[in-house]
């Protein structure tokens, strides 16, 4: 079959309006599991410091005799740990044509934009949080730099052959070693040690390689099908250990090759006052329009030992 003569069709056409709809479609990680779960503090100062302290040991032999003088058991001091703030920013610019025109899926250019930057902060902000990079205190011309988590666990580890701790206190990082499977054994081994260390982890989080190989840990559970709703369920979301129960979540802004063990109530973010994404329209420079996002914040490792790292995994 072919087109009658003379048709007019819209290949023909001149004035037929785009179909374009009032909506944006963005496909994008915005989750951000570690500091959407930790507490949230003031800092008051650039350096934010905090102290850590530890029990004397416990002994089977603490037994004193009747009428004996009591006798004045030594005192250690706390540990001084501290963290440097961050500086972090997000700037949107946007000609004054375009926020005049009409827009297809965003009222407001310039508001379309400033969310945008705020969900990106937001992410750099996880990603700096749990990075394997020590603080840096900064000066004129080089930026302050928070320490990130991994830089802060030295005591709950397992490692890969040649990989080391840091000191655990933000000032240098771990070194990595050779690439591993991630098994259960080692996760064990690791909360073991989170709990004779007097920790009580609540949360693993590891990339998307890596929550797989966690689902496939036989443990105690079983994977089960709902004949109901014809669901088979293979993921392990939840953890029962020897020593608790953990939540595995994928992390798409940690270090693939490790599997961190987090006690959320022993980290915290601090920011100084007023410097909390922190919006501030820049001077006009011609015709655009500026807005910086901005936020000043820092990581509170309050006592790493209660925290532990299976590293060196495998990613593929």
């Amino acid at each position: 079959m072919a087109q009658p003569t003379n048709s007019f069709s819209s290949y023909d056409a001149i004035g037929n309006r785009e179909d374009l709809i009032d909506k944006i479609y963005m496909v994008e990680q915005t989750k951000t599991p570690f500091t959407s779960r930790i507490s949230k503090v003031t800092a008051t100062a650039t350096n934010h410091e905090w102290q850590t302290d530890n029990l004397a040991a416990a002994a089977d032999s603490n037994a004193v005799i009747e009428g004996d003088d009591a006798t004045t058991d030594a005192s250690s001091p706390t540990t001084r740990l501290g963290n440097q703030t961050q500086i972090s920013d997000k700037v949107a610019r946007v000609t004054g044509t375009q926020q005049s025109v009409d827009h297809a899926g965003r009222s407001s250019e310039m508001a379309y934009q400033i969310a945008k930057r705020m969900t990106e902060l937001k992410r750099d902000i996880e990603k700096s949080a749990l990075a394997n990079k020590a603080k840096v205190v900064g000066n004129d011309t080089t930026a302050r730099v928070a320490a990130g988590f991994e830089s802060w666990i030295a005591t709950n580890t397992s490692a890969g052959v040649g990989g080391s701790d840091p000191t655990g206190n933000g000032t240098n990082v771990r070194t990595d070693g050779t690439q591993r499977a991630f098994s259960e054994s080692n996760l064990k081994s690791v909360l073991a040690l989170c709990a004779d260390g007097g920790g009580d982890p609540n949360l693993i989080l590891t990339g998307s390689f890596n929550k797989q190989a966690a689902s496939a840990f036989s443990g105690n559970g079983t994977k089960t099908f709902e004949g109901s709703s014809n669901t088979l369920n293979t993921a392990i979301d939840i953890y029962v250990s020897d020593f608790g129960t953990l939540e595995i979540v994928y992390s798409p802004f940690s270090r693939d090759r490790s599997a961190l063990v987090v006690d959320t109530s022993l980290w915290a973010m601090a920011t100084l006052p007023g410097r909390a994404f922190e919006q501030y329209e820049l001077a006009k420079t011609g015709d655009t329009m500026r807005t910086q996002i901005l936020t000043e914040w820092t990581l509170e490792a309050r006592n790493e030992s209660g925290n532990g790292i299976v590293a060196d995994l495998t990613v593929a």
